[in-house]
């Protein structure tokens, strides 16, 4: 068996192992990891990985020392042994899995369309992280569609619960919604959440230089603007940022830019892991980071698991297909394969119209 691990203190250091196989006990099932996707969204959980106890769902193997960490991905995997009455050999899930050739689990809280991982050290974790989809139980499931829930899932699903805050919060007062890092594939499904919504203000792209002609070709911001432009964003309006760069200097100069007007700003990603520090300007007691399983455990609680994933999934599903017009899928062999593209994923070189699937 295979794990690729990277190293939780310079994770740019990364190494492919072989480890013994897996043996598992009554009530556990093994799984082959089948396909992931692999985006930045993979690296935010790695530099947050022991603010967010990322690390902490996949224990690396053969590390005695600690020091080296499993990056949790999305993808499938199918069940090749089962100890377990209620899964069978053969069937697949959909979740969040080891960045490895295989996995164990131990099943609990089943139903016909889902099943949660009770292994007792990810017991305390959000339980959005913890849920897996039994995928061939799903009435309207499609295999045709199994990349881009790979890839985009992860990505929308964080999309749909910052529409949904900001809502629940009617827009924090504000007049216009900037978004930071907005060829980001998790801000590009916000953007499309606040299209659909007639409530909502109008919504500005800020994007780098290279990636504004893709940003406008989109058609779902409002207006465009580039990090050297943003104080041509009109400070005159209050305003909301939904940032997923954690470009620290950027975000000090747009603050300083709003003043007042600077309503609230939510920090999501970090694109920009390496300028990550808050810059001069930058307005900490009107700032928040977002922890979308936060919201999410919210949204299960007021309208039960069931309900949060038709909704969810609903959103998902259609804002994928729009997706098809511009997102462009790469085939990834192997873990070999992923230890190849991981550093041009790492230091945000993968365009954004580019997917990464990896086939284990």
């Amino acid at each position: 068996m295979q794990e690729f691990q990277i190293s939780k203190d310079d994770f740019a250091t990364k190494r492919l192992i072989t480890v013994d196989p897996i043996s598992i006990d009554a009530g556990e099932v093994l799984l082959d990891v089948q396909q992931f996707s692999f985006t930045a969204n993979n690296i935010t959980y790695a530099v947050m990985g022991e603010r967010l106890r990322y690390w902490q769902f996949f224990p690396a193997s053969d590390d005695g020392s600690d020091k080296w960490g499993l990056i949790p991905v999305w993808g499938f995997a199918t069940i090749i042994e089962s100890k377990c009455q209620e899964l069978s050999v053969g069937e697949r899930l959909f979740g969040y899995f080891p960045p490895a050739s295989q996995v164990k689990m131990s099943p609990s809280n089943i139903t016909d369309l889902s099943l949660f991982d009770g292994t007792p050290h990810r017991a305390d974790l959000p339980p959005g992280y913890n849920i897996y989809r039994r995928v061939e139980s799903e009435p309207d499931y499609s295999a045709d569609f199994d990349a881009e829930r790979m890839l985009l899932y992860p990505l929308f699903i964080t999309a749909f619960s910052l529409h949904d805050m900001l809502s629940e919060n009617q827009w924090y007062d504000a007049e216009q919604i900037i978004i930071g890092s907005a060829s980001s594939k998790t801000s590009i499904g916000l953007a499309y959440a606040l299209a659909e919504d007639k409530a909502a203000p109008p919504v500005v792209g800020l994007t780098s230089d290279r990636n504004l002609g893709s940003v406008k070709k989109l058609g779902i911001y409002d207006s465009t603007a580039t990090y050297g432009e943003l104080t041509d964003i009109d400070a005159t309006k209050k305003s909301v940022i939904v940032d997923m760069s954690a470009n620290g200097e950027m975000l000090g100069r747009l603050h300083s830019h709003l003043g007042e007007n600077m309503r609230f700003c939510s920090n999501v990603g970090l694109t920009h892991w390496d300028n990550a520090q808050a810059g001069e300007g930058y307005i900490q007691e009107r700032s928040e980071m977002f922890f979308a399983p936060s919201q999410i455990q919210k949204r299960m609680q007021d309208w039960g698991s069931d309900g949060f994933q038709l909704k969810s999934s609903a959103f998902i599903h259609r804002t994928a297909l729009k997706c098809r017009e511009w997102l462009t899928l790469e085939n990834i062999d192997g873990l070999e394969g992923l230890q190849d593209v991981y550093d041009n994923v790492c230091h945000g070189k993968v365009p954004p119209e580019k997917g990464l699937i990896i086939t284990v």
